[in-house]
């Protein structure tokens, strides 16, 4: 069987299986995820889920508290690929799983209304089934939903939902253009190294070792999660996101020593994804998100995926586990919420005694 043909069978699997999702009644999920799944699937979600090891455990640890959380949830798919690389299949999926929030989740108190969980999955697939998931919730978002502020204000422009890409072609269930999947790969490739040239103390806040002016549209838009939000030109990236994240951190390299799961990139057509899960990235050498440098050594889980058009870069979406990194800084965003909530209880407004 071709790569080719392998790598459609794994989209056709995993898509058959998010829609049935969209139309299952809460009590019959467990079935559906139990024919997706390896028994054994090897199950890793944001933070305060982490890993769940086999199939029952996704069901019950996961979908069935999501399920009594949010009821009616259904997904909107905005990115949907797949890829085949050093042997490896991997399909990959971005957009927003949408419901009523009925009951308490995770701790995040349920507001009655319409919430918007924006994802970033990754699925290892074996024999036709997933071995292997990677998944990314902006749980910040929902928080914020509820009503409670956790970080300070993000430098980037946050509320409302991500935009899917602006050409409405996402959704790649068909086979792509090889010869357009080899330009993806180049210019996100050549873009990747580019950045790799920054080196933190000669450069500083200069990022002009990284070229990036070359790979990327002047007007790109840059999606981060709550915390960071959205940035909508080349000019807004590096002083909104890149150069605060560079303080906080800026190392080189460290992702090569090991460590986590590092999803290869994978491209069709346009579009390109790759990530790690809990792989060393740097040590915390500046103030991050008001977090003061702590020299300790922090594993990152960050996804992206990439549109093209032309020679440049013109959309990347960038889900990140925010709690899961400050909690390696020292910090527990739940702890935050926890005290908001309390003093909410006790009708102070918690943004009067958060400081």
């Amino acid at each position: 069987m071709t790569k080719m043909r392998r790598n459609q069978e794994n989209k056709t699997a995993v898509w058959d299986f998010w829609q049935k999702l969209n139309h299952v009644e809460p009590e019959n999920v467990a079935t559906l995820v139990r024919a997706a799944m390896h028994e054994d699937v090897d199950w890793n979600g944001s933070h305060p889920i982490n890993q769940l090891v086999g199939v029952e455990a996704v069901v019950t640890d996961f979908w069935q508290p999501l399920l009594r959380s949010f009821p009616d949830l259904k997904r909107t798919t905005d990115i949907f690929m797949g890829g085949i690389v050093d042997g490896e299949e991997w399909v990959s999926g971005l957009g927003y799983l949408t419901g009523t929030f009925v009951q308490d989740w995770l701790g995040i108190p349920a507001t009655g209304k319409k919430t918007n969980l924006w994802f970033g999955q990754f699925y290892l697939m074996r024999e036709g089934k997933i071995a292997e998931s990677y998944l990314i919730l902006d749980l910040l978002a929902v928080m914020r939903q509820a009503g409670f502020q956790v970080l300070p204000p993000a430098r980037g422009m946050e509320g409302g939902k991500v935009p899917a890409p602006h050409t409405g072609d996402g959704i790649l269930l068909t086979e792509q253009d090889e010869l357009v999947t080899q330009k993806t790969r180049q210019i996100v490739g050549a873009m990747g190294w580019g950045m790799e040239r920054y080196v933190r103390s000669r450069d500083g806040g200069n990022l002009r070792s990284m070229e990036q002016e070359h790979y990327w549209l002047p007007q790109m838009h840059w999606y981060g999660p709550s915390g960071i939000g959205a940035c909508l030109s080349l000019e807004e990236f590096e002083d909104f996101h890149q150069r605060p994240w560079l303080h906080g951190f800026g190392d080189r390299g460290l992702h090569q020593t090991g460590g986590g799961r590092a999803t290869p990139f994978i491209c069709e057509g346009h579009y390109g994804s790759g990530g790690i899960w809990d792989t060393a990235f740097s040590r915390h050498h500046g103030e991050y998100l008001g977090v003061p440098a702590t020299g300790k050594l922090i594993t990152m889980r960050d996804f992206d995926w990439y549109r093209c058009e032309g020679d440049l870069i013109v959309q990347n979406w960038v889900p990140i586990d925010l709690i899961d990194l400050l909690l390696q800084m020292g910090v527990d965003l739940f702890e935050r919420l926890r005290y908001q909530i309390e003093l909410q209880k006790r009708g102070t407004p918690w943004f009067a005694g958060s400081g």
